[in-house]
């Protein structure tokens, strides 16, 4: 049945950015609708494994998170972005707290070791040190469920099943159409995510990312004449699954290399820095199998091996059970035997460019998550997206709501 409803803040998408500016906007005292293209549960974000990064470490801070993210990114981030993501990045880990996500924990006879907390922390790919959080290896899971117990606890209005078509500048803000309603909106937030899995489609190649993810809200908003920036630069991800078939497309989770898995070539050698950052290591395995190094899936796909028979059990069973679980489902023991792993398609870097409070070059329409472009710059280090999404889809709902009641 089709709808008209009018809203302070319309968000666009119900991945954590989308959820977490919802919520947000909300608690600012705005009255908020949520339209996404299927289900409120369908999105990206749901399926990230590795981690979210945070300076909780005693040899860390926020200035030398910020430090690695602009090396990554080959001096190409915006630094305003970048210093509000990494200063706000322990406020969201403790927002997250109080929704209810548990982050794994360590400690040492007791005691919490290394850390502000006690958490959990691994090194990842281009970081200077341990500073990611892991809720297993399903962090995605844990941070989207919170947000998303917390939208349906409040009064927001959902229209799932109801992707946005269109939308014009209207009397009191913005016109959008999504699915079958007409929803009129004083502002509006883009958190509709990137478009790596049609092009992955369109170039035969694999994905890590959910079906919905294909762009046409960024399509929208460039025809609206939003800016955008690198959109041209989208990301592999080093270690895609190669084999069995059930697991080709699957993101294994770059924490096997955090602790301790590394890549190797045919010859058993290994030919990169497996903790450098995700472009670099993605361009070393394409040039190994162009050199005839790699090796030959059972169905005749590139690969190389991912060794992670080099990891600790007991870190495995604490942050690894879901990747153990998968692999060993298919008759794979990632503990006993190497994994067989390549490139697949993974994210968008760039999009929408926005300001420090998420808005776009567009009055009253705001971006979050992967959708907005500038905080990565041209190469995304792995456990930033999650908390982009937290960070900025949080500032994102404050901003639009306050200007909804201006």
């Amino acid at each position: 049945m089709s709808q008209r409803a009018s809203f302070d803040v319309l968000v666009v998408g119900s991945g954590a950015s989308g959820l977490a500016a919802a919520v947000s906007a909300e608690r600012s005292g705005a009255r908020v609708g949520l339209a996404t293209k299927g289900s409120i549960q369908a999105c990206n974000s749901a399926k990230a494994q590795g981690g979210i990064q945070a300076s909780f470490g005693d040899d860390d801070s926020p200035e030398q998170h910020a430090a690695d993210i602009f090396k990554s990114s080959h001096d190409s981030a915006d630094m305003r972005l970048v210093e509000i993501l990494t200063g706000d990045a322990q406020n969201a880990i403790h927002w997250l707290e109080e929704l209810g996500v548990e982050f794994t924990r360590d400690s040492v006879n007791g005691r919490p070791s290394g850390d502000r907390g006690g958490y959990r922390l691994a090194r990842c790919g281009g970081a200077s040190a341990k500073r990611l959080l892991q809720v297993g290896d399903r962090t995605g899971h844990a941070i989207t469920k919170a947000l998303r117990d917390a939208f349906e606890a409040g009064g927001g209005t959902l229209f799932a099943n109801s992707p946005l078509t269109a939308i014009a500048p209207g009397e009191n803000g913005w016109r959008a159409t999504c699915g079958e309603h007409e929803l009129d909106a004083a502002t509006v937030i883009l958190a509709a995510g990137g478009r790596c899995f049609r092009v992955a489609e369109e170039r035969g190649e694999l994905s890590t990312n959910h079906p919905n993810a294909t762009g046409e809200v960024t399509r929208i908003a460039l025809d609206l004449g939003a800016q955008a920036r690198d959109l041209d630069e989208l990301q592999y991800h080093p270690n895609g699954g190669a084999w069995p078939e059930t697991m080709q497309g699957y993101s294994i989770p770059e924490t096997t290399r955090a602790y301790g898995a590394v890549l190797l070539n045919a010859d058993r050698e290994e030919f990169t820095d497996s903790l450098g950052p995700r472009d670099v290591v993605s361009q070393a395995i394409f040039d190994e199998v162009e050199k005839g190094k790699g090796v030959e899936t059972e169905d005749g796909r590139p690969a190389v091996y991912l060794d992670t028979t080099r990891i600790a059990p007991d870190d495995a069973e604490i942050s690894l059970p879901y990747m153990l679980r998968r692999y060993r489902g298919a008759g794979i023991d990632p503990l006993a035997e190497p994994l067989l792993t390549y490139p697949v398609l993974h994210y968008q870097n760039g999009g929408l460019t926005i300001d420090t409070d998420a808005q776009t070059t567009l009055e009253g329409m705001y971006a979050c998550g992967e959708i907005a472009g500038g905080t990565h710059g041209r190469n995304r280090m792995m456990g930033n997206s999650l908390l982009e999404c937290v960070v900025f889809g949080r500032r994102a709902g404050r901003a639009a709501a306050e200007k909804a009641s201006a």
